[in-house]
């Protein structure tokens, strides 16, 4: 599989995960601030990397979970930016 198929395969599948979770949960993300989005994107990359260092999981996400959360947190930070300050 070329990488360019290997990425638009997982973009869809992050796509597919923050539609489904609007659906759910609507755009409640919209209140929060980019430093709050910032907040979760370190907090993604903290638990990869102890995941990755330990080795042991306590909980049933996977690695590849943690991935498509930090795409999809970085998506939503880069709509936030979009919306003026007053709006947000």
């Amino acid at each position: 599989m070329s990488t360019l198929a290997q990425f638009d395969a997982v973009m869809a599948k992050c796509k597919e995960i923050f539609l489904k979770k609007t659906r759910d949960y609507g755009t409640a993300w919209r209140i929060l601030r980019a430093a709050s989005l910032t907040d979760q994107l370190y907090i993604k990359a903290k638990r990869i990397r102890n995941l990755e260092e330990t080795q042991t999981q306590k909980i049933a996400d996977s690695i590849d979970s943690e991935y498509q959360g930090i795409v999809n947190y970085a998506i939503m930070a880069l709509i936030q930016l979009e919306v003026p300050e007053e709006l947000g």
